[in-house]
């Protein structure tokens, strides 16, 4: 038999609760289960219709809206519900299977409960700039058909900085009263060292009252900070978090997947990948997309009806230079 009787009861389960990411991790690991024993034909059309199946985009039922923050709460959030999807990342293996545990663990929160455990509720994301830290907020939204709630630090850390553990407690009340991901990105506008040499002791107070208001979340939300700066955090808040997860630049494998993602509605056959792939070092995510971008629209505008690898190359290397620059 390929598959164990607690593999099947697990896929059963996973697609009873709808809960995509942990059916095809219970597949996965069917499929490297076979692996090691030698089943390589069917561990690999496994593996092939797994990953053929994830990039399929799964219409999404609409969420009904919630009602739009109001009061103290509107100046402090701006809400969205985006579209963007798990599947329309790309990862390195490590970082996708945390965030796939992530997912599972939000599907399964009641099972979790009724055991005594919480599921992951609060994320530290930390990398370079454009790496998917704040996609991953949107997506982690949009796969659990929550709204996203974006907490403005312009209007969270005032001049008058008493008031800011005043706003801190407003957000965090409203966590619990309406279930969405709140998403404190450039975190480390809030959560620098509480040592640091330019510190004064409201600083210290506000950090400590962040710290307080987080040990105290309960998981009806979802709680994320992103930084591109993780050095400069208080050390205190990594081990108060669930889960630290770390983003990288893309490899050139991944690279080129994000250049044809982006150019998937434009003639890319001309197109020497193995050429371009000398040209997308040092580049994020985002600065991948814009280059795609850049070339696709000077195609259109030429009248001509192929993306050239030449017309590429130059788009990343401007990006490249802008970086530099």
């Amino acid at each position: 038999m390929t598959a164990s009787a607690d593999h099947i009861k697990a896929l059963v389960r996973a697609h009873a609760a709808g809960d995509e990411s942990g059916f095809y991790s219970v597949a996965l690991q069917v499929a490297a289960g076979a692996a090691r024993r030698g089943q390589n034909r069917f561990a690999n059309d496994l593996k092939n219709l797994i990953d053929a199946a994830r990039t399929e985009r799964i219409p999404r039922v609409t969420p009904t809206p919630v009602i739009q923050p109001r009061g103290e709460l509107a100046d402090l959030v701006t809400a969205e519900y985006p579209d963007v999807r798990l599947s329309d990342m790309t990862l390195n293996a490590a970082t996708r299977a945390r965030l796939d545990q992530v997912l599972h663990e939000q599907r399964q929160r009641d099972l979790l409960e009724s055991h005594g455990f919480a599921p992951i509720h609060r994320l530290l994301l930390t990398g370079p700039p454009g790496t998917g830290k704040s996609m991953t907020a949107s997506v982690l939204a949009t796969e659990l058909s929550l709204p996203l709630f974006t907490i403005r630090l312009d209007a969270l850390i005032s001049k008058y900085m008493g008031e800011t553990s005043g706003k801190l407690r407003v957000i965090f009340d409203a966590t619990v009263r309406t279930r969405a991901v709140y998403l404190f990105d450039e975190f480390d506008a809030l959560g620098a060292q509480r040592t640091a040499g330019n510190d004064v002791g409201e600083a210290r107070r506000i950090l400590n009252t962040f710290l307080l208001f987080l040990d105290d979340t309960q998981p009806e939300s979802l709680v994320v900070a992103a930084t591109n700066h993780p050095a400069l955090l208080d050390t205190a808040l990594f081990r108060r978090f669930d889960g630290v997860i770390a983003y990288a630049l893309p490899d050139s494998t991944q690279s080129l997947d994000v250049l044809r993602r982006r150019l998937s509605a434009v003639n890319t056959s001309a197109v020497s990948w193995d050429e371009v792939a000398n040209h997308v070092n040092e580049l994020s995510q985002a600065e991948l997309v814009r280059a795609a971008e850049s070339a696709a629209k000077r195609t259109i505008l030429d009248g001509s009806a192929l993306v050239s690898t030449a017309g590429l190359v130059v788009s990343l290397d401007e990006r490249r230079t802008a970086r530099h620059g």
